[in-house]
């Protein structure tokens, strides 16, 4: 009987297709995510210095590209703060046709950074950096929700507290209609057919009346030019690269499918640049609008993701001005919602953390802390995973013992040193204090039989001790190198000091 994890068989296109019940949940699910796509494209829009049909155009191609380039379903791409961020002083400096290379030029590298693997390096980030990740992500869409909470008639705060309500209650009745969309429809009714004055998602800027078109960008292909995008561009590539394999391995997680890493990097890029070929300010993988899809709405499929770029463009573009009218409440209730589903409760129970050894509640903290200080989900997750390495290598370096034996080989005296655990930086800096050179006897044997040495900082430990012993007329043999360790220190020894 085979005992291979088994995981859940993902719906595909061609199934959804076949089933009114799964494509009803995939068509309804893509516009859910477009209304919640409008008010924070144009967001990001003002955050990046832009016009909003920028990012909502922005958001059209990314999320319509990903769809058929991408290698995660039912994920959602699309303009992003993060990206914005990166790219905002690129506008304020030099104007929009640099941003618009920048992006065309970050795409490129993404889908040369894809190609070469970059995807490989996801199993180096811990888990407690993915739990500090998806915890930061749900502070950050919980953040971005107070500034329409400040300032606001007080009709707004029973809104939210009703479409709260829906979004949580309708789903024990019934799962036919996404309880999101329910929540949006009714808060709009009612403004509307109360003619009460709200806050809504004209008042987040104007929306565009015409469908985007091919741009190139009016700037000189020169070096200087280079000169001025290329950070930016790598900068936005990273990051952009970062945010979607986490987000990709968080659907992963959530639906029990695999996921084409590889493909989703290079899918990225190529979606980026798409929207730069558009005049788009370029994006990645929205985690919340994903969670909204694949949590909230139940979505699997490509279908999703490809109606919630299609629904953005629809209802921009033709149904403005009704768009328009939607009360900033409605989405507000279904953000928080997407909050509290994203974040992981269980990480924090006080059973859990007496559990869970302090090294991996520090590293998950860390990751928190500094996503939530910086906004930056990068930043907060390459921090997280310096800590959790620093932390890794102080607890194996204590691993490495040191056993000293006083014994006679014929007529001399000689002591034998065994060295057992892992030798690398971190605990060879401590070998060097492990020997008795004043005490030991003219011969001094040094036993790995039970080590490894991993770099060069473990040889010129040994290099080191032996030249002390040296200095006294003593001599030493080490013994028992495993054939990797042997090869290594054969190879170093001697070479590592200047002569």
């Amino acid at each position: 009987m085979s005992t291979a994890l088994s995981h859940a068989p993902e719906p595909t296109v061609r199934a959804a297709l076949r089933s009114p019940k799964l494509l009803r949940t995939e068509v309804l699910a893509g516009l859910v995510v477009a209304l919640a796509l409008i008010p924070e494209a144009i967001s990001f829009s003002i955050i990046a210095g832009v016009d909003p049909r920028v990012g909502l155009f922005a958001s059209f191609t990314m999320a319509v590209s990903i769809a058929f380039l991408g290698g995660r379903p039912a994920m959602i791409s699309a303009a992003t703060g993060a990206v914005a961020l990166v790219v905002a002083p690129v506008v304020r400096e030099h104007g929009l046709d640099y941003l618009i290379a920048t992006v065309l030029l970050g795409g490129t590298l993404q889908v040369i950074l894809g190609l070469a693997g970059v995807a490989r390096l996801m199993r180096f980030i811990p888990r407690s950096v993915m739990v500090g990740f998806v915890n930061a992500l749900a502070i950050l869409i919980f953040l971005a929700q107070l500034p329409h909470l400040v300032d606001v008639p007080w009709l707004v705060y029973p809104m939210i507290a009703v479409g709260i309500a829906l979004i949580v209650g309708l789903p024990r009745i019934t799962s036919v209609i996404p309880a999101p969309l329910v929540a949006i429809v009714a808060l709009t009714a009612f403004t509307l057919v109360a003619s009460i004055s709200v806050p809504n998602v004209g008042d987040e800027g104007e929306l565009p009346d015409s469908l985007p078109s091919l741009v190139i960008p009016d700037v000189p292909f020169t070096v200087e030019t280079l000169r001025i995008i290329a950070p930016y561009a790598l900068a936005m590539a990273l990051v952009g690269l970062l945010e979607s394999l986490l987000t990709a391995k968080l659907v992963d997680d959530i639906t029990d499918t695999h996921s084409d890493k590889t493909r989703e990097a290079w899918g990225q890029g190529l979606a980026n640049v798409v929207t730069g070929a558009f005049g788009g300010m370029g994006g990645c993988a929205m985690i919340g609008q994903t969670m909204i899809n694949v949590k909230a709405s139940g979505a699997r499929t490509r279908i999703s993701t490809f109606l919630a770029g299609t629904f953005l463009l629809i209802l921009v573009v033709g149904f403005g001005d009704v768009v328009a009218l939607i009360p900033m409440a409605a989405l507000v209730s279904v953000m928080i919602m997407v909050s509290v589903g994203t974040f992981d409760w269980h990480s924090i129970r006080p059973a859990t953390l007496r559990r869970m050894p302090k090294s991996e509640t520090s590293v998950m903290l860390a990751t928190v802390a500094v996503t939530v200080a910086t906004h930056n989900l990068a930043i907060g997750v390459a921090v997280g995973v310096l800590v959790a390495m620093t932390l890794f290598a102080r607890r194996v370096a204590h691993l490495t013992e040191t056993g000293r034996e006083l014994t006679e080989d014929g007529q001399s005296a000689l002591a034998v040193y065994r060295v057992t655990g892992e030798l690398f930086f971190a605990s060879s800096n401590d070998l060097y204090t492990q020997f008795e050179y004043a005490d030991d006897p003219d011969r001094v044997v040094i036993d790995l039989s039970g080590s490894h040495i991993w770099d060069a900082s473990t040889v010129a430990a040994l290099d080191a001790i032996t030249t002390k012993y040296g200095r006294k007329g003593k001599t030493v043999e080490i013994v028992g190198l495993n054939e990797a360790s042997a090869a290594r220190h054969q190879r170093l020894t001697g070479e590592l000091t200047s002569h």
